[in-house]
Order: C-alpha cells, then sequence, then structure tokens
C-alpha cells in the first residue's frame, strides 16, 4: 500500500498530538489526586465544626430560657 507524503504527515501530527495529550492530561490528573483530597478533608472539617457551633449555640440557647432556681 502507497502512502501518500501529506497523509503520513498528518498521520503523525495526529500521533503526536495525541502523546502531547496523553502527558497532559496526566498533568491535570496528579494535580487533582493532590488537591481534592485536600478539599474534601477541609470540606469535612468545616462541616463538622458548623454543627458542633450549632450544637453549642442550641445548647446555650436552651440554657438562657430554662428556669431559674433562687
Amino acid at each position: 500500500m502507497v502512502v501518500d507524503q501529506s497523509i503520513s504527515e498528518a498521520l503523525n501530527r495526529i500521533a503526536d498530538n495525541q502523546e502531547e495529550m496523553n502527558d497532559t492530561l496526566k498533568a491535570i490528573l496528579g494535580h487533582y489526586n493532590s488537591v481534592v483530597p485536600t478539599m474534601v478533608r477541609n470540606a469535612e472539617r468545616a462541616a463538622a465544626m458548623a454543627e458542633e457551633q450549632e450544637k453549642g449555640f442550641a445548647q446555650h440557647v436552651k440554657n438562657i430560657f430554662a428556669p431559674q432556681e433562687h
């Protein structure tokens, strides 16, 4: 089979581009894997802290309106 030079060059450019895209995707994945777990951990921490603050506030309000003993 005879392949025209321009077709061969186009296929080589496509192959080179595919390799570059794979490298880019690997870099994105590496960044994602380094950042997202930290973000998830911080979000969970923030949610837990907010929940504790709400519990503390509810307890504080409950104590404010509790009958006072003399």
